[in-house]
């Protein structure tokens, strides 16, 4: 497609060029800037890691190795030619590969990727779960694996074997970066080609309705609500978080400090909050901690002041961490602490 710049009511063509010619390489410049942009080329996905090879052979390697909200691991590959190579065939043995993938491998591997991006390895667990809105103690991942493919252009081999590959049922979209060059900058013009966006609506509505009844029975998410009962209030049927919220704040009312909760909870307890000096908002205290505000709760009005301190709780809670933390927060508060909890169905 050419691209256009309206200018005093005339339109001036970009002129298309070629990323080899711009001198943009394919592992430090396309691949660096998709993989934080990669909503633009599949929507819905976040990055689990970069360079994956996993497996014996190890100059075997996946470009960016995503995960959709259903769970779906996607193999994202990338070229800069005008041909796409073969890459749909090296695709389709780096889905082999990694169809046997575990929650826990999937886990270990963004560890890595977030290493790498001298991030918090420890956070990789609870970013995935929070990006799936999955709490269950035993996740797993979706049986099918997702290919994405990216390049300047695609043979007529490639697309002709893609569309017959979709029609035996694999899920393999190609997704076409032309780079154009003006007085401004460079503009990159992104098409998804195949499937034709005006059917990729259809096409996924088909496979899922094919896969519906795998995913109903082995979908394992908890919704269990919670009643709650304290000194300063009733509360109806909370969410895990909003269950842990409640608890915290009242513990805190009656004295108890978050030192001394996360002493209490034996399950990833000295992750239970994070703090700052003084009086601060929710948001400085992320910052200064270098952390993931989703992670914790992020009003002002969640804000524990305790002591000297500003104080956030987190707020990834899972069935039975929830549970047995709840147990043993209760088990260190004042006789006649006043707190009922009812679990809902």
């Amino acid at each position: 497609m050419t691209i256009y710049r309206l200018e005093n009511d005339a339109l001036v063509q970009l002129p298309q060029t070629s990323f080899d010619r711009l001198g943009l390489k394919e592992r430090t410049d396309i691949q660096r800037i998709l993989r934080d942009y990669i909503e633009v080329i599949s929507p819905e996905t976040m990055v689990l890691a970069e360079e994956y090879g996993d497996w014996e052979d190890s100059r075997r390697r996946i470009d960016l190795l995503g995960l959709t909200r259903e769970a779906q691991l996607v193999v994202i590959e990338l070229k800069r030619t005008d041909d796409g190579g073969h890459m749909e065939l090296q695709s389709l043995r780096y889905a082999a590969m990694v169809s046997t993938m575990t929650f826990d491998q999937a886990v270990r591997a963004h560890q890595s990727y977030l290493a790498k991006l001298g991030q918090d390895p420890e956070a990789a667990e609870e970013r995935i779960r929070e990006f799936l809105e999955y709490t269950e103690d035993e996740p797993s991942l979706d049986n099918g694996v997702k290919i994405v493919l990216a390049s300047a252009d695609f043979s007529k081999e490639i697309t002709s074997s893609v569309l017959w590959l979709n029609d035996q049922g694999l899920d393999i979209t190609c997704v076409r970066l032309r780079p154009h060059q003006a007085i401004e900058g460079i503009f990159l013009d992104i098409q998804q080609v195949i499937p034709l966006p005006e059917a990729s609506e259809f096409q996924v509505a088909i496979r899922e309705k094919n896969r519906e009844r795998e995913v109903a029975q082995t979908s394992s998410k908890d919704h269990t609500k919670y009643n709650v009962s304290t000194p300063s209030g009733q509360f109806s049927s909370l969410s895990k978080r909003g269950l842990m919220l409640k608890v915290v704040q009242e513990a805190i009312r009656l004295g108890v400090t978050p030192e001394q909760i996360m002493a209490a909870v034996s399950k990833r307890g000295n992750r239970l909050f994070i703090s700052l000096q003084g009086h601060h908002t929710a948001q400085d205290i992320a910052v200064a901690n270098a952390k993931d505000e989703y992670r914790f709760f992020s009003k002002d009005e969640e804000v524990f002041f305790v002591g000297d301190r500003s104080y956030l709780l987190m707020n990834q809670w899972s069935k039975t961490p929830t549970e047995r933390a709840l147990a043993e927060i209760l088990s260190i508060l004042p006789d006649g602490h006043g707190i009922t909890v009812q679990a809902l169905s």
